[in-house]
């Protein structure tokens, strides 16, 4: 191989690595304070409701989904369909799970995320955080088991309304940023 290609293709790989590794101060700071507002605002929810152990507002899969629709906006798991597709499906999912298997958690916990991940394929709103909705479904708290199909509707779809919300308010507030991904 000639020395000319081994410098360019050198300079190639320089590049893309240095690109990606660049640090773009707004796109951090508007990922931090928009995160910081979803979650915080359903914590706030959960708070005025609920005591600090039951927590029922927060769902730890929101944090995930956190990382998707504030960290990453183009990404097509990122997108309001899936994010409230992919969340609704899963937890639809994991509810009827653990009513028709409620006393294996290992089999109810699997077919619940298994399912889930079927279904969000099938129906073109796959959103990775829904499956640790569906396994929330099956392993939460005694408080989240006891809501069951109302766990669909609150804590899981407002939550995920919050979410969207705020991440439709955060990343179009700037000319750079567009929300949803058209």
């Amino acid at each position: 191989m000639p020395v000319k290609t081994i410098k360019r293709s050198y300079r190639k790989v320089r590049y893309v690595i240095y690109r990606e590794t660049l640090v773009d101060t707004r796109e951090h700071v508007l990922t931090f304070i928009s995160s910081f507002v979803g979650i915080a605002l359903i914590g706030l929810l959960s708070s005025k409701y609920f005591t600090a152990s039951d927590a029922l507002f927060l769902v730890g899969s929101f944090g995930a989904s956190a990382v998707l629709i504030y960290g990453v906006i183009n990404s097509p798991l990122a997108q309001p369909r899936n994010l409230v597709g992919g969340h609704l499906i899963s937890a639809t999912i994991g509810v009827t799970i653990h009513y028709l298997i409620p006393n294996e958690v290992w089999l109810a916990s699997a077919l619940a995320v298994s399912f889930s991940i079927v279904a969000m394929q099938i129906t073109q709103t796959l959103h990775p955080p829904g499956g640790a909705t569906a396994l929330i479904a099956n392993i939460g708290s005694e408080k989240i088991k006891s809501l069951g199909f109302l766990y669909i509707l609150s804590p899981v779809l407002t939550g995920v309304l919050i979410l969207l919300a705020v991440a439709l308010i955060f990343n179009n507030i700037t000319p750079y940023r567009k929300y949803p991904k058209k």
